[in-house]
């Protein structure tokens, strides 16, 4: 027979339990309080004021005046104007813009022919050479980002055209970089990666320092001439080897089995690894001086894990969050890290031109280093 009271003896007990662990209680109530936020106001898929640049060979008032009738339409913000198509490619490249529109030094007269095409009277040969006034030049690498330029292929013009256009002639043309057959699984691999590598560093780091002193370890460790700092990179070494075969395997599979090209140098990507491995498990390592036994440290573990993955642009755009949220992606390491990899792998572009997520990993890293270090002194004394 059950006893009730015994029952209500162990809940009482794991309820008494519960309120005084102060970490486990807080984290039943901030994750899922954090995934409502974040759903609820930071994922966004209706992506609004992409940044975008613009190469103006017309410099006339009438493309200043395209310039804002696109920018009206607030799904891109133009943020950069360049000098030649080299240098807007090269801003793509590097991550600084999603798009480029370039308008032609004859914008006036193909406007002119766009504008008279479809019209009752027969084509004539202006009207049969009938172009796109303008061009845009697209990373294509992020399907949401290339979808939302798509639709202003056909945007209307009214305030530019005195006659309505033929609507089968579009008003811009759209060429995609990086990924013209618009393959979600090009953009989510070496994204993968990222997430992987956050999950994995992360855990095996994070009851790092616990497991020590739940072993009884730590007191030996006290007694030995190893510094707290010698102690934390002794600990995180040897998890490095390891996200470099998670790299390998996930990026390897990616490539025979799903035919995602590997544009950038090995040796590219072998750095901006190695910079996000470290960010990551001095993370951990942080983690592991807080929490006081495994259960904590894997219950902060997911408390990070979810941001990295809903707000780094693995799912869900940068550029689609609200303010506030793209202000807390800047710290994580996962959405400096899915710029660089991405960049390398589908952009070919080497890591010192994106230096502002190069420096951001490095900064991370040491001032980590410095806080665990710090931490794990503290908890000696």
């Amino acid at each position: 027979m059950i006893s009730l009271l015994r029952v209500r003896a162990i809940f009482s007990k794991e309820l008494t339990q519960l309120k005084r662990d102060r970490m486990t209680f807080g984290m039943v109530i901030m994750i899922p309080l954090i995934q409502l936020m974040l759903f609820g106001f930071a994922i966004n898929t209706n992506i609004r004021n992409i940044p975008v640049g613009v190469v103006d060979q017309s410099q006339s008032g009438l493309s200043r005046v395209l310039v804002q009738t696109v920018s009206a339409t607030q799904v891109v913000d133009f943020v950069e104007s360049y000098h030649d198509i080299q240098q807007a490619e090269l801003a793509i490249a590097s991550a600084k813009v999603r798009a480029v529109l370039i308008i032609p030094d004859d914008v006036s007269q193909r406007l002119v022919r766009h504008a008279s095409v479809g019209l009752a009277s027969p084509p004539s040969s202006d009207q049969e050479t009938s172009r796109p006034i303008a061009q845009w030049l697209v990373d294509g690498s992020d399907t949401m980002i290339a979808g939302a330029i798509k639709s202003l292929r056909s945007m209307p013009l009214t305030e530019l055209l005195s006659k309505p256009s033929n609507r089968q002639t579009p008003t811009f043309e759209v060429a995609l970089l990086y990924n013209p057959e618009q393959r979600t699984v090009v953009n989510i691999v070496p994204g993968l990666v990222g997430v992987i590598l956050t999950m994995t560093m992360i855990m095996f780091t994070s009851a790092a320092i616990v497991r020590e002193r739940e072993r009884g370890n730590l007191e030996m460790l006290i007694t030995t001439p190893v510094r707290s700092y010698e102690l934390m990179l002794g600990k995180i070494i040897p998890y490095i080897f390891i996200g470099l075969v998670q790299v390998a395997i996930i990026l390897g599979l990616g490539y025979y089995v799903f035919n995602v090209p590997i544009n950038g140098s090995l040796w590219q990507l072998a750095g901006a690894t190695l910079l996000f491995i470290a960010a990551s498990l001095v993370l951990g390592l942080v983690i592991s001086t807080i929490a006081k036994n495994q259960l904590q440290a894997m219950q902060m573990t997911v408390f990070v894990l979810l941001p990295s993955i809903l707000l780094s642009g693995f799912m869900f755009p940068y550029e689609g969050m609200p303010v506030v949220a793209q202000y807390i992606a800047e710290v994580l390491p996962a959405t400096h890290f899915m710029r660089l990899i991405r960049g390398v792998v589908l952009r070919d572009v080497e890591v010192i031109m994106m230096q502002f997520d190069m420096y951001w990993l490095i900064g991370f890293t040491l001032l980590g280093l410095l806080i665990s270090s710090l931490r794990f002194k503290k908890n000696l004394d």
